[in-house]
């Protein structure tokens, strides 16, 4: 199929993508798919899968609080869990002002959501809630909250912190913002209502199905700590409880609350006295009485870490190829167990800064016109992709340990559209691509058609190996075409600065979390007025709005696919539009996908109820550790 038009301001055709095969599809969803039935899948190393389901959570009540019952085995209480962490360290203390998965996962550990996500059937199932009512036409949701819940500081928790959160954070977008853009469409943010001490209903003016599958990623807030700061302001709330702050002011809901933060060094996170689970005898959990993540500059540190029994887990996304032989040949005398997940649903790319904006503060483009030229030219974005050998970065630089990734889903993904054929490694297709839209190479150098040298500026953050190598190897692919990169690595906080703020970057090699189950919760990164909508971002304005009035025809079909996916019950309707928008993202490329981990996590033997699933992954304390509250040292 060819594109539907050229996005830029040269000249010439636009080049074809490989042909599209659209294949039938009776619109149903196979929530056990996946990881589960890859056939890449054939690894040796102890399946996650073999832990059989341990059923639905049981509700227990104690002294008038409503409780879960925990549903692995019965384990000791005490001791430190060990973890560690090369992403730098958290750029925020508040999970509503985060914009990072390190952040945003150090915020789930220490604040619960009115939802989860079953990680052995991947459905949303009740948390602080204890009951969820959907209305027939899917407009209402009412959630029955918890009796008896309790923050950490003592204080109740209630349907009040419920309304206060979706009600004043969210619906104002105070933080960063990119909840709002997940859980319910612009002109449709639901009227949330209390009725009695322990309801809270929302109601939507049209069907929004994936409200419940998103909810997960949204903390609930303590309304008695969080209200007057929210009435301060933005500039005011996005500053509460940041890397600065005071631990005794942290107040929360979830298994662990944090005691103590040494930048470039290591998190600790202490027990939650009040937090609403028990064990299979009515003791209230967590096991663990603390947990500490260190923070190491390199990948490697991790592995070395590991072996050294300095750490009791490996992050999944520490593992490469040979670290996975090794681990492998290590695994009986270093007592612990490798664990093969399959896929990833998260995705690593390169992508180009296509703003096309000024900067009202200093009246200048936010992009040289020259190379906003060069990337808003599909062509040109075409023939970068084809320039990059996917198969090489996995067989080079993986190592074997991932998939190559042409798509915005990946295998792992419910909704993946698999009729999209995989971009091949082709430099003479690249040369063609640039050739129509009037590059020519002289000298073995590339110039656009008014003269310019090809040339950007290409980032990835420092300390990540494999991704310092994927740009190493980029860089010298271009180079075959006459384009000069000049790389950089740096410090992954100031890159999000770059990315999310200030706006000044060209190209950079990065990655995301995933959508595995509801591709709306990428909404943020794919709708015109997304807060992460990272390849063209716009700021929202002073009145904290994002307000896009130069979006392209493609990104408005891609807006209108998520709003049509959204305000429908049926599945046929909603695999059909998510896979058009992914048809559009491939056949456009603003983001130009490299490749997809393979989920390998480690965990010594010592450690109790450590049972991994492909579907309780996020990050690291809450991703393959989704039962956190229930491990313990044998």
């Amino acid at each position: 199929m060819a594109l539907a038009l050229a996005v830029g301001v040269t000249s010439g055709c636009i080049a074809p993508r490989p042909t599209v095969k659209k294949k039938k599809t009776d619109g149903s969803v196979n929530v056990a798919g996946g990881a589960s039935s890859d056939s890449r899948n054939n690894s040796d190393t102890g399946s996650a899968l073999k832990f059989a389901n341990p059923g639905p959570f049981k509700l227990v009540t104690k002294d008038g609080e409503e409780m879960w019952q925990a549903r692995g085995d019965l384990g000791r209480f005490g001791g430190t869990l060990h973890l560690s962490s090369f992403g730098g360290g958290p750029k925020t203390f508040n999970p509503w002002d985060a914009s990072d998965v390190e952040s945003h996962g150090i915020g789930m550990l220490q604040f619960d959501s009115l939802v989860d996500i079953d990680p052995w059937t991947g459905k949303p199932i009740p948390k602080i809630a204890r009951d969820i009512k959907v209305s027939p036409d899917g407009k209402s949701v009412s959630f029955i909250i918890r009796k008896g819940l309790k923050w950490s500081d003592g204080k109740p928790l209630t349907a009040d912190d419920v309304v206060f959160t979706f009600d004043v954070i969210v619906k104002k977008s105070l933080g960063e913002g990119s909840s709002k853009d997940t859980i319910a469409t612009p002109d449709d943010y639901p009227q949330i209502s209390k009725q009695g001490d322990d309801t809270v209903t929302f109601t939507f003016k049209e069907t929004f199905s994936p409200f419940l599958a998103n909810l997960n990623a949204v903390c609930i807030a303590p309304k008695h700590v969080l209200e007057p700061i929210a009435k301060a302001g933005n500039k005011e709330f996005k500053t509460f409880w940041n890397i600065n702050t005071d631990p005794k002011t942290m107040v929360g809901c979830g298994p662990f609350i944090l005691e103590s933060y040494v930048p470039s060094q290591r998190i600790t996170f202490r027990r939650n006295p009040h937090y609403a689970m028990v064990d299979k005898q009515g003791r209230r959990l967590p096991y663990l009485d603390k947990l500490v993540i260190g923070i190491v500059p390199r990948q490697e540190t991790q592995i070395f870490q590991f072996l050294g029994k300095e750490v009791d887990f490996l992050d999944i996304r520490s593992v490469r190829g040979n670290d996975a032989g090794m681990l492998k040949a290590e695994e009986r005398k270093g007592d612990f167990k490798l664990y093969d997940l399959g896929p990833d649903d998260g995705t690593v790319f390169i992508m180009f800064n296509m703003a096309r904006r000024v900067n009202p503060k200093t009246q200048k483009p936010y992009v040289d016109p020259i190379k906003s030229a060069w990337f808003n030219d599909a062509n040109f974005r075409h023939a970068v992709s084809h320039a990059i050998d996917r198969k090489r970065i996995v067989s080079n630089v993986l190592k074997g340990i991932g998939y190559p990734l042409s798509t915005c889903e990946t295998d792992a993904a419910v909704y993946a559209n698999k009729s999209l054929q995989p971009i091949d490694y082709d430099l003479q297709k690249s040369r063609k691509m640039l050739a129509d839209s009037g590059f020519v190479l002289k000298n073995n150098m590339l110039y656009d058609s008014t003269g310019h040298r090809v040339e950007f500026d290409l980032l990835t953050n420092a300390g990540n190996t494999v991704r310092d190598a994927c740009c190493i190897m980029i860089k010298e692919e271009l180079k075959k075409l006459g384009i000069k990169v000049n790389y950089q690595a740096i410090e992954f906080n100031a890159m999000i600065n770059k990315v999310h703020t200030s706006l000044e970057w060209q190209s950079l090699v990065m990655g995301l979390s995933g959508s595995r189950f509801e591709p709306y919760s990428g909404a943020n990164v794919w709708k015109s007025e997304g807060r992460m909508h990272m390849f063209d971002t716009r700021l929202p304005d002073k009145d904290g709005i994002v307000r896009v009035t130069d979006a392209r025809p493609w990104e408005k079909e891609i807006d209108q696919c998520f709003i049509n996916a959204a305000r429908s019950m049926d599945e046929g309707v909603r695999r059909q539009n998510y896979e058009r928008f992914q048809q559009i993202a491939y056949e456009q490329e603003p983001i130009i996908y490299l490749y997809a981990n393979m989920l390998l996590p480690a965990m010594r033997n010592t450690v109790g109820n450590y049972k991994p699933t492909p579907y309780g992954l996020y990050y690291t304390p809450k991703g393959s550790l989704h039962n956190l509250e229930e491990i313990y040292f044998k």
